[in-house]
């Protein structure tokens, strides 16, 4: 065997463990069907804009591990998340924080907002919540749900709020300060020229073959190392035995723009059901554009649309309800006797990761089968 691992998937997780192993001295090959590298972190340049070609990604924690891991591969500018939810012609910040309280009830004090938000919560006397709607409405009150969460929910999950179980937003965000920083994390910010160039460091040195669907070719490629790293879909590795896990699909539709700027933020949600898109991305805010000098007369915008999920459509959420994680206990079971095949990352576990999270969990596998 020409290799000691074989990893499918050149995205985050696949090339922080292949990164590691190639520091070990180990011989790896990385495979992929996509044309390019990165997964869905991938950037591309469009118009000297750096554009996010699967959405938004915003790299944040607070584990200083892991933002010194990364700050060895890019520069981090000091970008702040701070989306903008839009519900009709209102504008609201996100996430729910004096700011929205203010545009929303026109309240000034934090205890003006909970007295509004609590007054809501007892006229809807929900005991325990049987549905996210019910759940929605015992955390935030309904004008909240109502604008911010029900059509936006919907939208994205392809259901009715009242078919959902409560389980899926067991928090919401709620802040008493007048601050729109997404996160409360003490790191965040965004590559200088993009996400591409960490995956490309990070895989320096090792082979690395695109366009290549390891299902389609299973046998040849596993035969040319001791090892494979998974992180494809779990369900599919196992020819869907105990039938297809959910997944929530998305459509990105990009377009470029002969003016300077298009809505003023990075992230506008739009929460309203009837709009068919779930938020636009103005990928040069992302960069300060607007506001560090540079002259660009033309800017670039992609809507996002949540999709069903088809085997012909990339898979991007895992649906975690009681079914699903039942199922999915059932083909863990099958890579637990496994010998030489690891299942991981967000399609390989079944469970959504932000990008700190995949890191880290990339880097514990390193440590322990390493």
């Amino acid at each position: 065997m020409k290799y000691d691992y074989l990893i499918v998937g050149a995205g985050l997780f696949g090339s922080v463990f292949a990164h590691e192993a190639k520091k070990k001295g180990m011989r790896v090959l990385v495979v992929d069907r996509r044309p390019h590298v990165g997964g869905n972190i991938y950037t591309r340049k469009v118009e000297s804009i750096w554009v996010h070609e699967y959405g938004a990604h915003i790299f944040h924690t607070s584990d200083q591990r892991i933002w010194d891991y990364v700050n060895q591969f890019a520069v981090f500018n000091r970008y702040t998340n701070s989306p903008l939810a839009r519900y009709r012609d209102e504008l609201y910040n996100m996430p729910f924080n004096m700011n929205t309280f203010h545009a929303m009830w026109g309240v000034k004090t934090p205890r003006e907002a909970k007295e509004r938000i609590q007054e809501q919560i007892r006229e809807a006397g929900i005991g325990t919540p049987a549905n996210l709607e019910e759940q929605a409405i015992s955390l935030v009150g309904r004008d909240i749900y109502e604008k911010l969460v029900k059509g936006y929910t919907e939208k994205q999950w392809g259901k009715s709020a009242t078919e959902l179980p409560a389980f899926i937003i067991r928090r919401l965000p709620v802040r008493f300060v007048y601050d729109n920083n997404y996160f409360n994390d003490k790191f965040q910010g965004i590559p200088i020229g993009g996400y591409t160039q960490i995956i490309e460091k990070l895989l320096d040195g090792v082979d690395v073959r695109l366009e290549t669907d390891f299902l389609k070719d299973r046998k040849a490629l596993s035969g040319q190392a001791e090892r494979i790293l998974y992180t494809g879909m779990i369900d599919a590795y196992y020819d869907y035995r105990y039938g297809e896990l959910g997944y929530r699909s998305l459509r990105f539709e990009t377009e470029i723009l002969d003016m300077e700027n298009y809505q003023g933020n990075a992230v506008v949600n739009y929460t309203e059901y009837e709009v068919p898109y779930t938020r636009i991305i103005e990928h040069k805010h992302f960069e300060f554009q607007c506001q560090d000098g540079t002259d660009n007369p033309k800017t670039v915008i992609t809507r996002e649309y949540p999709y069903p999920w088809t085997r012909d459509r990339e898979p991007y959420y895992p649906l975690n309800d009681e079914s699903n994680t039942a199922r999915y206990e059932k083909y863990r079971a099958l890579a637990d006797k496994e010998d030489r095949v690891l299942f991981g990352g967000r399609l390989g576990m079944y469970r959504y990761y932000d990008m700190h999270q995949v890191v880290a969990s990339a880097l514990e596998y390193a440590e322990k089968y390493l």
